[in-house]
């Protein structure tokens, strides 16, 4: 397996700290309002590196942590607490918005065919981990306590920009310009490990510690999570790379202050899903989620096929055009795989004739994560003649062990009314393009039926037509 590795900025080869064994952390979502589907780009693609593993043999133990616990509107503690933001908004408790969100994003999640971590960690429960993690920090001379709250003193550690390789005048200050600048800080990069005193007089969200009463700076949680479940070396670190320049080179700091030792071996990042006017987030109004696009008739799981078209480090703009072409050849795909499946029984293992897919299958994993030419390569095995229907079956269920794509899912045969109405009205345009001896306008009338799938057969009792 080869990956690009944030950290050195080159493709390296993956060497796990354990041979066979895999230990992958992802930064879960907030829950204060609905995951919109550039948040989910994230999550789908992490599925896949995961699943791409365990395909290649990997024994993966992944954690992601949910950050129910009020934080900041930026990665550098300012701006608005999301999750008090979305308490007011709905006219709820903190604790219901984050266990109504946490399901709803699980749910989206079911429905991208996303696999759940094995170990799913609530930001909440961790309080006492926070506070040892601090007190480990405070003894060994990584942090000062001012004005209540208790900061990482980033001139503590000399390695603070070799994840973001920028100089540090560079980084990220806040999500905002009009953002007011915390005066506490000795330097501008230092961050709150633990906040008692804060703009948010009114946080819900509080608990006793040695320093008052009061709450983690959102960094924290991944740290000691990701060091509870997965040890003090980490194989697999994955994130939006908006979490690079702040977010994930605090975590580098504040743990590898806390062991003494380095911590990832490879960072992992996904780029970005942009609409028209840019990044896409949720401040923007209404923004993309998948109930919307349910709502506009697009199975989540095509959305899935969309991402698994571009590759995980390459921006990726989304446009309904765009998300239509992908359905229509996700539709076109399904079709040809069901007629693959119809009255077909797997073969029960894997020929000669059938390795060189796997192989190449199996080459477009390693390469970097190339889902794209692994897609080829499904195209390859759905429409050539060397294979029997039994191979085919059997390596598209491989196949489907990373894609998840439900190509072999069986779906309702009903139509709907307008269906109904579009097939027949196709049907009589064939049978007079057949009376008119035009037989190249009706093949291309019954491949359109086929690649929208739908199956037309001239019987004696005239023409019969069923879903693929």
């Amino acid at each position: 397996m080869k990956l690009y590795n944030t950290l050195t900025r080159t493709i390296e080869d993956f060497k796990p700290i354990e041979e066979g064994k895999v230990g992958m952390y992802t930064c879960g979502p907030t829950v204060y309002h609905y995951a919109h589907i550039g948040n989910l780009k994230t999550y789908i693609l992490e599925d896949v590196l995961q699943k791409s593993l365990e395909y290649l043999g990997y024994d993966v133990k992944r954690v992601m942590n949910i950050t129910d616990v009020g934080h900041l509107e930026s990665d550098s503690d300012e701006g608005e607490d999301k999750m008090l933001k979305g308490a007011i908004r709905e006219n709820k408790t903190v604790w219901e918005v984050a266990d109504f969100y946490t399901q709803a994003f699980f749910n989206d999640c079911e429905k991208l065919n996303i696999k759940k971590p094995q170990v799913i960690a609530k930001a909440t429960d961790y309080i006492d981990t926070y506070i040892n993690m601090i007190e480990e920090l405070e003894k060994k001379g990584f942090t000062y306590f001012v004005n209540g709250n208790v900061y990482f003193d980033i001139s503590k550690f000399p390695e603070y920009t070799k994840l973001s390789k920028m100089n540090l005048d560079e980084l990220q200050i806040g999500a905002r310009d009009d953002v007011e600048h915390d005066e506490n800080k000795k330097n501008p990069q230092d961050f709150v490990l633990w906040f008692t005193k804060s703009k948010f007089e009114n946080q819900a969200m509080k608990w006793d510690s040695p320093w008052g009463i009061g709450y983690p700076g959102w960094h924290m949680e991944c740290s000691a999570i990701a060091l509870k479940h997965l040890g003090e070396r980490l194989d697999i670190h994955c994130g939006g790379v908006d979490h690079i320049p702040v977010h994930h080179t605090n975590e580098i700091a504040q743990t590898e202050s806390f062991t003494g030792k380095p911590w990832v071996n490879y960072w992992w990042h996904g780029e970005f899903l942009l609409d028209q006017t840019g990044k896409m987030s949720k401040s923007k109004g209404e923004f993309l989620t998948v109930s919307l696009l349910e709502n506009k008739g697009y199975k989540p799981v095509v959305y899935r096929f969309y991402v698994l078209n571009s590759h995980y480090r390459k921006q990726l703009i989304f446009t309904f055009e765009s998300l239509d072409m992908a359905k229509a050849a996700y539709d076109k795909l399904k079709n040809r795989v069901s007629v693959i499946a119809k009255d077909t029984v797997a073969a029960k293992e894997i020929s000669e004739s059938m390795e060189q897919y796997i192989k190449d299958f199996k080459e477009a994993l390693t390469d970097d994560l190339n889902i794209s030419n692994a897609i080829t390569v499904l195209h390859e095995v759905v429409k050539t003649d060397k294979l029997e229907n039994s191979e085919k079956l059997l390596l598209i269920e491989s196949f489907e062990q990373v894609f998840s794509l439900d190509l072999l899912k069986k779906e309702d045969n009903e139509f709907t009314k307008e269906e109904e109405a579009y097939i027949k009205e196709m049907i009589e345009l064939r049978k007079a393009a057949k009376k008119n001896k035009d037989f190249s306008e009706a093949d291309k009338i019954r491949d359109e039926l086929f690649d929208k799938g739908i199956i037309i057969e001239d019987t004696r009792e005239g023409v019969k037509y069923r879903k693929a």
